[in-house]
C-alpha cells in the first residue's frame, strides 16, 4: 500500500511540475504609450524574472531617436556611430524603459515613419532595436506587447496575433530574441478584412487619407490561388498599410506587414506590380549575402509579373512589351554582383532569371521551373551566388549554361 501510494504521489508531482528537461517559461511584457504631443512612444521592457536574462545588448543606431533610459539593474551605453545600450537586469521583476522619436524623414523630406494628432504609422523594428540576447540555458521568453493609446484614438493594427484590444502575442521562430516588428499602425483608421486561404489580410489606414483600400483587397484576392501553388508558407495574418503625403511613395516590406503609399499604383505603367513584389519579399524571405543582391530582389521583381500572368492579369502582348522595358533599361550592366542591386541590374536579373526558367523546363520536360529553386531558397537561412548556382543545377540535374554567366562571377 505504501508502495503504491508514493507511486502516486510521484505520477502526481510530474504531471504538476512536467519533465525537469522543459524550458522555463518567462514573461516579457513590452508596453508602448503613444504620446503624439511630444511625437514620441514612451516604450517599457519587463521581465517577470530578470536573472533568466544575463544581458540584452541592443544596436541603437547613431542614438539620435532614443533617450530617457532608466532600468532596474545596469544599464551601459557605448557611444559612437554605432551606439550601444547593454541592459544586465536586477534579479527579481525587472524594466528597462525609454523614449524613442517616432516621426522620420528621408533627405526629400517624405515621411517614412510619422505621428500626427490623429494617428501614427511606425515600424516596430524602431520602436524595439534589434538586440543580443544573453539568457539562461533553460529558458524561454513568452512575449506580448500592449499599446496605450491617447485619448481619442480608436484602434491598432499589428501584424502579430491579437490577444486582447489592444494587446499581442509576439512569437517568432525564427529569432531568440522576440519583439515587436513589422508596421504598427494606430488611431482614427478605417480598415478592411478578409480570409484567403489560411491567412487573415487586413488593408488599414488613417481616415481621410484616400488609402484604396477594396482595390488592395480585390487584387491580393485575385492573385492568392497563385500564391499559394508558389510559396509554401502561408502566414496566419497579413497587415497592409498605408498613408498619404507627406508620407513616402514608396512601398516597403516589413514582418508579414507591407506599407503602400496610397496614391502608388497597384500596377505601374510598366506592367509590374509594387505591391506584388513586397508580398514576394514577405512570404518567400530570401536572405542574400556577399554581394548577392540581385537573387532577392531579382526574385522578387520576377514573380510579381509572374503571379499577374499565371493569374490572367497580363496578356502575351503587353509581358513582350515589359521584357522589351527590361531589355531597354538593363543595356550596360555587365555584372549583377553588388551588395544593393540598381534598378538596372534588377532588371537584368529578371531577364536572367527568364532565362533560367526556360532552361529548367526544358530540361526537365516541364516537371520542374524556377518555383523549385524558390523554394529551394526559402529553406536556406542565407543565400550567395554559388548558393543559388548550386541550387539550380540540383533541380537542373546538370550545370546550367544561363548561370555560366559573366554577369555572375
Amino acid at each position: 500500500m505504501a508502495a503504491g501510494l508514493k507511486r502516486m504521489l510521484a505520477a502526481g508531482l510530474l504531471a504538476v511540475c512536467g519533465p525537469l528537461w522543459a524550458a522555463q517559461k518567462v514573461d516579457l511584457d513590452y508596453h508602448v504609450h503613444l504620446l503624439p504631443q511630444s511625437d514620441q512612444a514612451e516604450v517599457r521592457l519587463t521581465l517577470a524574472r530578470g536573472s533568466a536574462v544575463r544581458s540584452l545588448d541592443f544596436d541603437l543606431g547613431d542614438g539620435s531617436r532614443y533617450s530617457d533610459f532608466k532600468a532596474d539593474g545596469q544599464w551601459q551605453l557605448t557611444p559612437g556611430k554605432a551606439m550601444r545600450g547593454v541592459w544586465r537586469p536586477a534579479a527579481d521583476k525587472a524594466s528597462l524603459s525609454y523614449r524613442v522619436h517616432i516621426s522620420h524623414a528621408r533627405k526629400k523630406g517624405a515621411f517614412e515613419t510619422r505621428m500626427t494628432p490623429g494617428w501614427a504609422l511606425f515600424n516596430g523594428n524602431d520602436l524595439v532595436p534589434s538586440a543580443r540576447l544573453d539568457q539562461q540555458d533553460g529558458v524561454e521568453l513568452v512575449a506580448r506587447l500592449d499599446i496605450e493609446l491617447p485619448d481619442g484614438w480608436k484602434s491598432v493594427e499589428t501584424a502579430w496575433p491579437r490577444i486582447g484590444k489592444q494587446r499581442f502575442r509576439i512569437d517568432n521562430p525564427a529569432r531568440l530574441f522576440d519583439r515587436p516588428t513589422g508596421w504598427i499602425l494606430a488611431g482614427k483608421l478605417g480598415s478592411r478584412r478578409t480570409r484567403l486561404g489560411e491567412t487573415e489580410v487586413t488593408v488599414a489606414s488613417p481616415q481621410g487619407q484616400g488609402m484604396r483600400r477594396m482595390d488592395v483587397l480585390t487584387l491580393l484576392t485575385f492573385v492568392w490561388p497563385q500564391v499559394q501553388a508558389l510559396v509554401p508558407r502561408h502566414p496566419a495574418k497579413l497587415l497592409v498599410v498605408g498613408a498619404g503625403d507627406p508620407m513616402w511613395r514608396g512601398v516597403q516590406a516589413g514582418h508579414e506587414s507591407i506599407y503602400l503609399h496610397s496614391r502608388a499604383p497597384l500596377v505601374s505603367e510598366r506592367g509590374s506590380s509594387p505591391l506584388l513584389r513586397e508580398l514576394v519579399q514577405v512570404l518567400a524571405r530570401v536572405h542574400d549575402r556577399e554581394r548577392s543582391d540581385w537573387i532577392s530582389e531579382g526574385l522578387a521583381e520576377y514573380y510579381a509579373v509572374e503571379l499577374l500572368r499565371r493569374a490572367g492579369g497580363m496578356s502575351d502582348e503587353r509581358y513582350q512589351a515589359y521584357n522589351d522595358r527590361l531589355a531597354k533599361d538593363s543595356q550596360g550592366v555587365t555584372t549583377l554582383r553588388a551588395t544593393q542591386a540598381s534598378p538596372a541590374m534588377v532588371a537584368k536579373a529578371v531577364l536572367l532569371l527568364q532565362e533560367l526558367d526556360r532552361e529548367i523546363r526544358l530540361k526537365t520536360r516541364n516537371k520542374r521551373s524556377l518555383d523549385d529553386v524558390l523554394q529551394g531558397a526559402m529553406r536556406l537561412e542565407t543565400v550567395d551566388t554559388q548558393a543559388f548556382v548550386q541550387l539550380s543545377e540540383s533541380v537542373l540535374g546538370g550545370s546550367s549554361t544561363v548561370l555560366n554567366s559573366r554577369l555572375l562571377q
